[in-house]
């Protein structure tokens, strides 16, 4: 019987790569020769078989449900793969490939806050970050270990969220780079650049991996720095997003955002980087299922609406309005405008007029007195019916 200390020797993980890459291999030979689907079940009867061979005996030292499982992933895949909905499964690597195994109902024991695994004598020690809810028991654990070496268990339970509160706030937000949002309320949130804060740091790390040799244990020593560096980065982006999207959410009834086209966004080398940085793409993922949760209403508007160009008081599109512009006066009625600011409020304005009056929106008339239709910045939009993320925005932040 294996201790939790034995968890760093990769001891599971190792057998779970092994499995997989040996199924995977079984797998494809017999399409490449004999054009024969392998079934899952006949992959575990393999694994029933190599577990009685003397060279891969070792496989009976740990639990059989993460090897099941593996297996059930890889089957997976295949169905994805003969859908045409993914690529071909890849080989598992030690080097490149994520460490996680997977344990159900059977395979483990928690109780009073400590996680026993199959075939283990002793409870992992594990650091929860937060307590469970109150009643729900665990059906699934996985357990995984990241790039930066630092070891995950997550929980897979059932559990009711809690609608909250009604309330009559809306509010649109405009995406940017300075501002990582700007609220139609006037408020602009900082974009903190967690990425740019520690480039020295990455930069340094990435130059000491350069100088090792490759294969050598100085050069893994220096790619786990460099993984931790980008750990970090990602870790404060992610907690910053998330107490960010909370908020908003707890706060406003109607959210209104741009559908922003982020991979056509990255096409600019110029700002590709800044762009990554601000993770519009994570912000929205955020703000759409916590928006399901809470019994929110997220509007999106189309990507080719005018929402910078558009004056908030008297709805006026004016023709150019030069990037470099942050602050503009209307042509129409004379007042003064932020650009940001501006644009939060027009799209706030949109979206409430859809959520109101329906999909539908009659379009408006620009400065020079022409129709504004789909191809010169339509006004139609949409509401949110799912995780989409497509369409674009001009990077007018």
């Amino acid at each position: 019987m294996l201790t939790s200390k034995e968890l760093t020797r990769e001891t599971w993980v190792g057998c779970v790569r092994k499995v997989f890459n040996m199924a995977l291999a079984a797998r494809s030979r017999a399409w490449t020769l004999e054009h024969r689907r392998v079934s899952y079940v006949e992959t575990s009867a393999m694994l029933t078989e190599w577990k009685r061979t003397e060279e891969l005996a070792f496989l009976a030292q740990v639990s059989s449900v993460p090897l099941q499982q593996c297996l059930r992933h890889l089957q997976t895949a295949y169905t994805a793969f003969f859908d045409k909905r993914a690529r071909h499964p890849r080989f598992k690597s030690k080097k490149r490939s994520k460490d996680s195994a997977e344990y159900t109902r059977s395979a483990f024991r928690f109780h009073n806050g400590e996680l026993t695994l199959a075939k283990m004598r002793d409870p992992l020690a594990v650091v929860w970050s937060r307590p469970l809810p109150e009643g729900a028991e665990p059906s699934t654990v996985t357990v995984s270990r990241d790039r930066a070496g630092r070891w995950f268990v997550a929980l897979l339970m059932e559990s009711t969220v809690s609608p909250g509160p009604v309330t009559d706030a809306a509010v649109g937000l405009d995406a940017g780079l300075t501002s990582l949002l700007t609220l139609s309320t006037g408020e602009k949130i900082t974009n903190p650049k967690f990425e740019r804060k520690d480039r020295s740091r990455l930069a340094k790390t990435q130059r000491e991996l350069s100088r090792k040799v490759q294969g050598s244990r100085n050069r893994h020593k220096a790619r786990v720095k460099v993984a931790r560096v980008h750990a970090r980065i990602s870790d404060r982006r992610r907690d910053f997003l998330h107490k960010l999207t909370t908020r908003l959410v707890r706060e406003n009834q109607t959210i209104v955002i741009e559908d922003l086209t982020v991979r056509s966004l990255l096409g600019n080398r110029t700002l590709a980087r800044a762009i990554s940085d601000a993770s519009w793409t994570e912000l929205r993922s955020l703000l759409e299922y916590k928006c399901a949760w809470y019994g929110r209403e997220l509007i999106t508007i189309d990507r080719f609406f005018p929402s910078s160009r558009t004056c908030s008081t008297c709805g006026l599109i004016h023709d150019e309005l030069p990037l470099g512009v942050r602050r503009w006066t209307c042509a129409g009625c004379g007042a003064q405008h932020d650009r940001d600011h501006n644009a939060a409020k027009t799209i706030l304005a949109a979206g409430l007029a859809v959520s109101a009056c329906g999909a539908g929106v009659r379009p408006q008339r620009s400065a020079s007195g022409r129709a504004v239709g789909d191809e010169a910045g339509s006004v139609v939009v949409r509401t949110t019916a799912g995780p989409s993320r497509s369409g674009g925005a001009e990077v007018n932040r």
